[in-house]
């Protein structure tokens, strides 16, 4: 299954003419090379390995889904660099014919010179067109192998073939039966094959050690961290889950820092992880969907494998937990004896020498693990995972020669030991590297990983037992997790329910200390930003003679003093136009037209923060005007030059106050010309910049200081310095469109003429494309296929790009000027996310090491978690399908955040994520009113404390609290209406004093002739308390009741006890 792969070459490549083939490249100097090699070796070996052949057949099947290795295959790779699918390849002394299609054919004529001039043979095309079965190309080849085998003096010709490759496809199948009816003396050459390829040339070596280098590295970076925390924390995962992830981790190195392009990587086989007591050491193990195991003496495998150019590479290790002395005795013999298996991998030496030196070492320290000892030492390892011919096992006489490469695995399989748990009875070890046979001494390539008995054995047992083992490793930070998550082990077993209550309670006590002290100490946190200041004056002219000279006694707009003129008793009135609050026009029956101008006056809805208003108070307002005429065309003009005047100096007003409310930036200082900036280009930025022109890509800059986005156009600039970086995101596209940076700011900065905290930049990774036709594509349609592959390239380049910027980046604030602003870039945890509607439509929300993220639907969430105060979880229970989290901040004058309609299959998972990361969360089974509960607080915090803190919440000690559920009643009352909500900053922006584009528009067709309706408070006030007396879908007749009842009471202050005090604790029924 060796994937088509782009060489590296020189001078001497040379591409494909024509558009069908010029993407591949093939490097005609190695191509030259092993055409001399195969044909030497043939001729050198003629009657002992290729069985005197005098022509040799390699007939390559079909492309495959299967994970599988084929001696044809791996020939095409080393001869040419690519595998030739459904190609028929026959070698003669003169002459090599290639039976193929006419892409391939394209391909292959640039070989041609090459082949003459190397080994003195002719390449002769043998082109089969779509709908031909290739009878006739097969008997051309056949007569040419004939005419060949007269002119050397045989009557039958020795014809050697891959026997073991069984034919696929309708091409091979025919091939097959012609070839063994044709009357040709058949050979097996498949060893001879493998003697070619068993000695690598330098390029061979060099692919190796990359593939070796990232399987060590993801063991090492990836394998041991992922099963120390899962160890840790006490995660039930399963072996296939582990399967999954490692397997993505090798399909993409960049995850791990190692700089190795992705489409040059596969796997070797799906990674195995094995543990509880069911192990097989043979190479075609797989991962089952059994949990991992790691209570005290397991025992856990892994081993995994990775290519690199199609070249393979293995490593395997055994972790050991607690292990008894039976256990540690087995790995320390089996690591020794694999250590004398790889010294005698040297050149001269016999592949029964390998073996031999490993039983050798464990008859002497161990020889009743002898009959559980592997019966290999491993097998030759490169295009294929297992060459043929080169078991290390103990009759082999095959000589070892430099420049072999070797997979060396040894274990012991099924060993007994006496334990209380009968999963952790029977237990295996194995360890496997590769090794390269050097001039000298072998060289280990995967040594990265270490297998030292310190590296792999973990003991987290307290009752002094790691006292006899010495030689152990305890997991990171053991000391600070073992009070709330100890190892399971059969004499020591608490529920994860109950260790998490534990650290809950504990968690209590601590929050409510810190309240206390942040509220003795001044209040809640954060800064309470006052309103805007006001812009100047209105004033359209400075006196009369500046008017212009009416024209008509008709209705004027002035653009440039920013005026409407209205004619009025005979004058020409002017009005500012930010005055105006709509304009509309409408026409009766006898065709004439009316307009109709409201302006904003004293005591309308929303003109309460307009200071001109509230400076001259006391003064008479014309509230709206209404005009008639007969020409409808000039009434549809004065209304859209109105409308138009007014939008814009609104967005200029709207600009200036925002701008305004901005904290000074330090300015970008641009990287000099001995060092270029770090780059990524083609992206898009949200929010978007402003203006009706074609939106434009453009490119991320790192400088000195800070960031610079810009497209094309000059006025389209952003500057993000370094020290406004609050957060850093990084996230690749899995199952989403899009690859991201995101960077949530400390201050505000203007991205066109929006105010935000977050910007956003990213690149789509697909294009999202229709087929237009009808018709239904097969799954097996190569076009199809070919688009998916390039779609999937795509992504995957994409991520790498910016994987690489994010690393460069990263090196970047490492250096000591940067240590302050303590800055890298963070990335979601996917397998801790949950579906919520933060916001109005439903999200996937992701945690990171330091966040609550959404960062795909706007708005985003961006929720930093040393900011949170508690968390409460809400409509839990009562055969709910879904629950609401209520965020509450440690700045009490912050609204809460509010994420509804959370699955609940999600709630364990956010459970122990929520106490994982130390935040104390709460459950009700109704919603909270919480800007009461938090007005409250505020308005008497030392009561707050005194009646316990937040443990009103908690739900254990509110039912045995019942004699006090009234007062709780009216101190806390669970309301229907969800608080207003948004993302971490949105409470400082959330009251906008200025309407929108769209709402302007809405008042404009909606307005009532006399401006009497309902205003928004009042509808919604209405709307509430119908909700009250409906009450919830989910709710009892009883709680609709009581919540009818107390309909008018909750909207009033809660009742206080004697003394000012918060009720004790909130009741629920």
């Amino acid at each position: 299954m060796a994937d088509h792969r782009n060489v590296k070459g020189n001078a001497n490549n040379a591409k494909a003419s024509g558009s069908a083939a010029n993407s591949y490249t093939i490097n005609l100097e190695n191509f030259s090379k092993r055409l001399k090699m195969l044909y030497s070796h043939w001729n050198e070996f003629k009657k002992d390995l290729w069985g005197g052949s005098e022509v040799l057949a390699v007939a390559t099947p079909p492309p495959s889904e299967d994970l599988r290795y084929l001696k044809s295959s791996a020939l095409n790779i080393w001869l040419i660099g690519y595998e030739f699918p459904d190609t028929i390849m026959v070698f003669m002394k003169k002459q090599i014919h290639f039976l193929c299609s006419q892409k391939k054919a394209s391909l292959l004529e640039v070989v041609k010179k090459s082949a003459k001039d190397a080994v003195g043979v002719e390449i002769m095309m043998h082109v089969k067109a779509k709908n031909d079965d290739g009878t006739l190309l097969m008997d051309d080849i056949f007569g040419a192998v004939r005419e060949q085998s007269m002119l050397d003096g045989y009557d039958t010709p020795v014809f050697g073939h891959i026997a073991r490759e069984a034919p696929e496809g309708n091409l091979l199948e025919l091939w097959d039966q012609k070839l063994k009816s044709a009357n040709f003396q058949l050979t097996d050459v498949t060893n001879a094959f493998s003697d070619l390829f068993a000695v690598k040339d330098t390029a061979e070596i060099t692919n190796v050690k990359k593939a070796s280098y990232l399987t060590s590295s993801v063991m090492k970076y990836f394998v041991v961290p992922k099963l120390e925390k899962i160890i840790d924390e006490e995660k039930k995962v399963t072996h296939s889950s582990l399967m999954d992830d490692t397997e993505k981790v090798i399909l993409e190195p960049a995850r791990i820092k190692v700089k190795l392009k992705a489409d040059n990587v596969d796997i070797c086989y799906p990674p195995i992880f094995q543990s509880g007591g069911v192990f097989d050491l043979k190479p075609s193990a797989s991962s089952n969907d059994d949990n991992l195991f790691y209570d005290s003496t397991s025992v856990i495998i892994c081993a995994i494998g990775s290519r690199y150019n199609s070249y393979c590479s293995n490593v395997a290790r055994t972790f050991l937990i607690d292990a008894n002395p039976i256990q540690s005795k087995a790995y320390e013999v089996l690591l020794k004896a694999h250590d004398a298996a790889i010294a005698a991998l040297k050149p001269g030496n016999k592949a029964d020498d390998v073996y031999l030196a490993a039983i050798s070492v464990v008859e002497k320290e161990a020889p009743e693990l002898a009959p559980n000892l592997t019966k290999s030492a491993g097998t030759g390892i490169g295009l294929e995972f297992r060459e043929s011919g080169l078991s290390l096992n103990g009759k082999n006489d095959r000589i070892l020669k430099t420049g072999m490469v070797f997979n060396v695995s040894l274990g012991f399989q099924n060993l007994q030991t006496e334990t209380k748990n009968p999963k952790t009875q029977k237990f295996s070890v194995l360890l496997a590297d590769t090794v390269i046979i050097g001039e000298t001494a072998p060289e280990v390539v995967t040594s990265t990983s270490s297998k030292a008995m310190k590296d792999v054995a973990y003991s987290f047992n307290e009752d002094g037992e790691e006292e006899e083992q010495p030689k152990v490793k305890s997991t990171p930070n053991v000391a600070e997790t073992f009070s709330r998550a100890t190892l399971r082990s059969v004499n020591h077993e608490v529920s994860k329910e109950e260790l998490r209550r534990q650290h809950q309670a504990a968690l209590a006590r601590r929050k409510n200390e810190e309240t206390a002290r942040r509220l003795a100490g001044g209040g809640s946190e954060g800064t309470n930003h006052g309103p805007a200041k006001p812009s100047g004056e209105l004033i359209a002219y400075k006196n009369v003679n500046d008017l212009p000279p009416p024209r008509d006694f008709m209705i004027q707009v002035d653009q440039n003093n920013e005026a409407i003129l209205l004619p009025i008793y005979g004058k020409m009135v002017p009005f500012h136009i930010a005055t105006v609050k709509s304009v509309s026009s409408q026409q009766d029956t006898s065709r004439t037209c009316y307009i109709r101008i409201i302006f904003n006056v004293p005591g309308a809805p929303f003109a309460q923060h307009d200071p001109n208003l509230q400076k001259f108070h006391d003064s008479i307002y014309v509230k709206e005007v209404s005009f008639h005429s007969k020409d409808p065309r000039h009434i549809s003009e004065v209304v859209q030059l109105i409308k138009t005047l007014r939008r814009q100096v609104h967005s200029r007003e709207s600009e200036k106050a925002e701008r305004a409310t901005l904290v000074t930036q330090e300015k970008l200082q641009l990287a000099g010309a001995k060092f270029k900036p770090i780059r990524l280009s083609d992206l898009w930025i949200r929010p978007v910049f402003g203006g009706r022109g074609r939106k434009l890509s453009g490119t991320l800059e790192a400088h000195t200081n800070g960031f610079r986005y810009a497209t094309s156009r000059p006025d389209e600039r952003v500057d993000i310095m370094f020290g406004n970086i609050k957060h850093a995101f990084f996230q690749p596209a899995e199952k989403e469109m899009i690859t991201l940076l995101h960077f949530h700011l400390h201050n505000h900065i203007m991205v066109g003429n929006k105010k935000t905290k977050d910007v956003q930049f990213y690149v789509e990774v697909m294009d999202v494309v229709q087929t237009i036709g009808g018709g239904k594509r097969s799954a097996y349609d190569p076009d199809e296929i070919e688009d998916e592959q390039r779609e999937r390239d795509r992504k995957n380049k994409i991520n790498l790009d910016f994987q690489n910027f994010v690393n460069r980046v990263n090196d970047l604030w490492g250096q000591p000027q940067f240590k302050s602003f303590d800055l890298e870039f963070d990335q979601p945890l996917r397998e801790l996310g949950f579906h919520g509607v933060p916001h109005k439509s439903s999200a996937f929300i992701v945690p990171t090491s330091s966040c609550l993220v959404e960062l795909i639907e706007t708005p985003f969430v961006v929720i930093t978690l040393s900011e949170i105060e508690i968390v409460n979880l809400e409509r839990v229970g009562l055969g709910q399908k879904n629950f609401d989290m209520t965020i509450v901040f440690k700045d009490f004058k912050r609204d809460v955040m509010r994420i509804d309609s959370i699955p609940t299959s999600s709630l364990d998972g956010i459970k122990e994520w929520l106490d994982t990361t130390d935040l104390k969360y709460y459950e009700s089974r109704l919603n909270l009113n919480w800007r009461q509960i938090l007005k409250t607080i505020t308005d008497d915090p030392e009561q707050f404390i005194e009646d316990g803190g937040w443990e009103f919440l908690n739900l254990e000690a509110s039912d045995s609290d019942s004699e006090n559920s009234q007062e709780s009643d009216q101190g806390y009352e669970p309301s229907d209406v969800q608080s207003d909500s948004g993302s971490e900053d949105e409470g400082d922006d959330s009251e906008s004093l200025v309407e929108s584009e769209d709402d302007e528009d809405d008042d404009s067709d909606e307005e009532d002739e006399e401006d009497e309706g309902k205003t928004w408070e009042e509808l919604e006030r209405e709307a509430s308390n119908a909700d009250r007396e409906k009450g919830h879908e989910s709710d009892s007749e009883e709680d609709r009741k009581r919540r009818k009842m107390k309909a008018f009471g909750k909207s009033r202050q809660p009742a206080r006890r004697p003394g000012g005090s918060l009720p004790k604790k909130a009741r629920f029924r």
